[in-house]
């Protein structure tokens, strides 16, 4: 476990009291699930929502590609999905609302909280106790989950800082200005964002630059919200080893987590996946952009689901926002379509 300086401390009821008043989410409360287990059914290829079969009682099913379980209602609808091999886990609770006023006017509902379980699933795992005590404390649970971390970096969000002073939230940018005045430094790491000294779980401590304080790029964001915020192990560079790596190429390539879309047709630009339905809320996303980075994926986002027009939306840290948002400035954050970003979405990873 890598030591943390800083880590923030917040306690409950401030917690409830900002959620209670924040602008970015909005709830609508239902009924706690009890964490049972029960018998697993058939296996298949797709869940549709809502269409099991009403038994009356929750079931288990085994689906492929990926290889993953589905955890349904009395009512037969999906309330939790884990993907072998994957930490993340998608839970169905309290519906919020995700917008970004200032730079655009897509809107996503969702009641999809994607959260790490304690360990990577396998099949069965639904008997193991460490899962059972997981189920009952997220069920239904409003604590942050990734989407709120990841919103807690776009333009206008509160700033929150722990008990030694250091602000852990807050609109983050991209990185300074080069000497052109147009592009801007990459390598802002979260570290960056935080302005504190890093120690890794290899011992390497990685120390802040003062000219990026609050900035994070691409990859950067994505250490942030999953790394820092969520706890999921971090590389302090791209060695091998276990944790997410640096770059957005490195972890694209990596066999940290599931590799849901795999990168397709000949290399350096590679092809766009023909067949996006298979993505799942919380999926990280890799594109192909700029030919000065070789066969390189050279930017990395977070995949959010569909916004109410619809289309297949993502958050990402990115140059032309100068920070992380699902905006429209240098193309609009949708990975369907012949948009910008659409049409350079090679291949999505599950952590």
């Amino acid at each position: 476990m890598a030591k943390r300086k800083g880590r923030p401390v917040v306690h409950a009821a401030t917690v409830v009291a900002l959620l209670a008043s924040s602008a970015y989410f909005t709830y609508e409360l239902r009924k706690d699930e009890q964490a049972k287990v029960p018998a697993t059914q058939s296996v298949t290829d797709n869940a549709q929502q809502g269409s099991g079969k009403a038994t009356g009682k929750e079931t288990w099913e085994r689906l492929n590609n990926p290889a993953r379980s589905v955890l349904r209602d009395g009512k037969g609808a999906v309330i939790a999905t884990y993907t072998d091999g994957a930490r993340t886990a998608t839970l169905k609770g309290p519906t919020r609302t995700f917008t970004e006023p200032s730079n655009t006017s897509t809107k996503v509902v969702t009641n999809d909280w994607v959260r790490l379980l304690p360990e990577p699933w396998t099949k069965g795992a639904e008997k193991q106790q460490w899962y059972k005590d997981w189920f009952k404390q997220y069920n239904g649970s409003e604590e942050d989950d990734i989407f709120a971390f990841a919103f807690q970096y776009t333009p206008g969000a509160p700033v929150k800082k722990d008990d030694q002073g250091v602000q852990y939230e807050g609109h983050a940018f991209y990185g300074p200005l080069k000497s052109d005045g147009v592009d801007r430094y990459e390598q802002t790491d979260f570290y960056d964002y935080l302005g504190i000294p890093y120690t890794f779980r290899d011992g390497t401590t990685k120390q802040p630059s003062s000219d990026r304080l609050r900035s994070v790029d691409c990859s950067g964001y994505l250490r942030l919200v999953y790394g820092y915020r969520a706890r999921y192990p971090l590389r302090s560079g791209n060695e091998s080893g276990d944790g997410l790596p640096r770059t957005a190429d490195a972890m694209a390539r990596s066999k940290t987590g599931v590799d849901i879309i795999k990168l397709q047709g000949p290399s350096p630009w590679y092809v766009r996946p023909t067949n996006i339905d298979v993505l799942q809320p919380g999926d990280l996303l890799f594109f192909k952009m700029d030919h000065r980075t070789g066969n390189h994926m050279d930017h990395s986002a977070i995949y959010l689901g569909p916004d109410t027009e619809g289309h297949k939306v993502f958050v990402s840290s990115r140059k032309e926002q100068n920070g992380p948002t699902i905006g429209d400035q240098g193309g609009v954050s949708r990975l369907d379509g012949n948009g910008f970003y659409a049409g350079l979405f090679r291949t999505a990873k599950r952590l």
